[in-house]
């Protein structure tokens, strides 16, 4: 099921693994694995990969890598087969990425000659450019009916919704504010009309698209796999320019 309506979807570059991540969520759907155990073997898969990395199986990295890439589709994907939306869910597959993405970087940061300075921007830019594309996607969500699970920008304590807990909604929105909350100011203050313009182009969001977690992690085990690890940290770096390029091209013509 897809989270926009047919007439705004769009290619989007970081959801390869959508179809598989379905397949997975219907073999499920009559069992009792809930989308959180779906959320900790993606955080398992991840650490996984991060191992091979830093023992240099850098094929089995890429596998694992994209294994967590399409199992952090299908934990969703699973609350809308089994009708179990959540807040806990929710909250907890984004504190896992963000936890995931500052060990993947690390590690890759560990086996070249980056510095520990590089590797940092080369986070907080990947961070940046995750939250740029879900700015952009929410707001799309939210105009046009689609999926509302997650909010433009998480300012308060939502109430749990049927079958969780509110403690627990509450203890994984307050890890989610402190790690992404200075990634979501930045990006407000530097687009904060986004909501109130035209609706984005399918063109526009097909390539912000690869901001996306997944075709970073995609990015990533193809550099691991092709001997280019010294090139991740600056690739990242650099790329983190067109956050800049994008949000001129929404601004101006959007």
């Amino acid at each position: 099921m897809s989270k926009l309506p047919k007439e705004h979807q769009f290619i989007d570059l970081s959801d390869y693994g959508r179809p598989i991540a379905r397949g997975i969520a219907n073999s499920l759907k009559t069992t009792k694995f809930t989308p959180v155990d779906v959320t900790i073997a993606f955080v398992i898969s991840g650490l996984i990969g991060v191992y091979c990395i830093l023992e240099g199986y850098y094929y089995a990295a890429a596998f694992f890598l994209i294994l967590k890439s399409v199992l952090d589709a299908a934990d969703g994907e699973l609350a809308r087969v089994k009708e179990t939306p959540s807040y806990t869910g929710r909250f907890l597959d984004s504190v896992s990425d963000i936890i995931l993405n500052f060990i993947i970087i690390t590690a890759i940061w560990q086996i070249t000659d980056s510095s520990l300075g590089f590797a940092f921007l080369a986070f907080f830019g990947i961070q940046l450019q995750g939250t740029l594309y879900n700015y952009y996607y929410v707001i799309l969500r939210n105009r046009f009916n689609g999926d509302t699970t997650s909010r433009v920008f998480e300012d308060s304590t939502p109430i749990a919704l049927p079958g969780e807990k509110q403690k627990n909604v509450t203890i994984l929105f307050f890890f989610y504010k402190a790690l992404y909350g200075i990634f979501d100011k930045i990006i407000y203050a530097l687009d904060k009309n986004a909501a109130k313009g035209k609706p984005f182009p399918s063109w526009l969001m097909t390539l912000i698209s690869t901001f996306g977690l997944g075709f970073q992690l995609l990015i990533i085990s193809a550099m691991l796999v092709f001997d280019l690890k010294e090139c991740i940290i600056p690739f990242f770096i650099g790329y983190s320019v067109f956050i800049f390029v994008f949000i001129f091209i929404r601004k101006v013509f959007y």
